[in-house]
């Protein structure tokens, strides 16, 4: 199937039982990951807190709870640094729990980081168990938990919290839910730039349900007027949720999702006085632009320049590689349209800006259907060797993660 249909029946058990062993078995592995990362850390005489709520986009984020917009560095280069190039959900949550609770502003951004991190694992289990069945969703929530930068999903940095917000528009999307699909989509685009990835899926889905609604419009009086069988022979694309939504709500979900991103950049656009492309004059200010692709591809080709740094870049080159094998085996399986569109747009943004080539690793976190071919490989394993291959991973990328945020960490 390569459409929007999915044909896996409706869950039985409440929602959240279904999802149980799935977010459990998450929280497992993310404990390990921030118990291994104290020891890690207390070795080095370092706060594990601090990395985790302290350091690189933290501190942008609660400046922004704190003070507000209107904060910038100006470095030596002449770069210009401003803190407008960071979208406002993530410093909202922060500033009104820190009105509500005890909590300082980095101590909400955890908490918040912590919650959405179980918000995005329950909406990854959703969306899976919705085309693939239960196992499969629980085999993608581990995979998407044991990613080598899985640590920066327990960090004050807003991965999780879009993660979440696209997870559910996703499944809301697959399942008829238009306008709340739409309204997700919308706070997705107040999170990240890539809110636009949430944009263009719940667009081309709605595209596809309308002219399919018209196809089908067309084909029942082309079966009527030629004495058709009866309705029983509809076929699954028209019985689909996604296309039997009344025509309204499928139109306002539309329109509501690309509010949020779309009010946030003309919003920076008219303060800083440039009118309607600002915000790329403060991404341009970060040194961030959208080339093709022609950067990094220049950033690996250096990477040959020496035999040490040479092996970094066979596997970029490897890792890029399994990404886009990833996406083509989604595409074959017959993933939703728009799983394949957000999937892609997603890397594309990733893969294709123009600076920061360290970030790229947590820049590719939110695109978790990129794993759905790999947790269908998961779980036909027996589930003893299943769970024997997460726990090893498990562990191993909480080495890893420990190691990465005592060093260069996530830029």
């Amino acid at each position: 199937m390569t459409d929007l249909d999915t044909c896996v029946a409706p869950p039985r058990t409440p929602a959240l039982r279904r999802a149980a062993p799935a977010l459990l078995g998450y929280a497992a592995v993310r404990a390990l990951g921030l118990v291994v990362l104290a020891v890690w850390s207390g070795a080095r005489g370092k706060s594990a807190y601090t990395l985790l709520t302290a350091r690189w986009d933290s501190l942008w984020y609660t400046r922004v709870a704190e003070l507000g917009y209107g904060y910038e560095v100006r470095l030596p280069n002449g770069d210009v640094h401003s803190n407008l190039a960071f979208f406002p959900l993530l410093p909202w949550l922060e500033r009104l729990l820190h009105a509500v609770t005890p909590l300082s502003y980095a101590d909400a951004g955890f908490v918040v980081a912590l919650l959405a991190s179980l918000a995005a694992a329950w909406g990854i289990f959703a969306v899976a168990d919705h085309v693939y069945g239960p196992r499969v969703g629980v085999c993608a929530v581990l995979l998407w938990a044991v990613l080598p930068v899985g640590i920066v999903q327990s960090m004050a940095y807003s991965e999780s919290l879009f993660t979440a917000l696209a997870a559910w528009s996703l499944y809301a999307v697959l399942t008829g839910r238009w306008v709340s699909a739409g309204a997700l989509a919308a706070l997705a685009g107040l999170t990240r730039p890539v809110g636009l990835a949430v944009v263009a899926a719940v667009w081309v889905a709605g595209v596809v349900s309308f002219v399919r609604d018209r196809s089908a419009r067309g084909a029942h009086g082309a079966r009527n007027g030629e004495h058709a069988p009866a309705p029983a022979d509809t076929t699954h694309a028209e019985r689909s949720p996604t296309t039997g939504a009344p025509a309204w709500r499928r139109a306002l979900g539309m329109l509501l999702a690309p509010l949020g991103a779309a009010g946030y950049v003309l919003w920076v656009g008219h303060r800083t006085g440039k009118g309607p492309l600002g915000y790329l004059d403060v991404q341009a200010g970060w040194r961030n632009g959208f080339d093709g692709g022609y950067a990094f591809a220049r950033f690996v080709i250096d990477k040959f320049t020496s035999f040490p740094s040479a092996l970094a870049g066979t596997g970029l080159i490897i890792g890029v590689a399994l990404l886009i094998w990833l996406y083509v085996t989604g595409v074959r399986q017959g993933q939703p349209i728009p799983l394949l569109v957000y999937t892609g747009v997603v890397l594309a943004l990733a893969l294709c800006a123009s600076s920061y080539f360290g970030s790229k690793p947590r820049l590719l976190m939110p695109a978790f259907p990129v794993l759905f071919p790999l947790a269908r490989a998961l779980a036909r394993l027996r589930t003893s060797r299943s769970a024997l291959v997460t726990v090893g991973v498990a562990v191993a990328t909480a080495v890893y993660g420990a190691f990465w945020l005592n060093g260069s960490g996530p830029p």
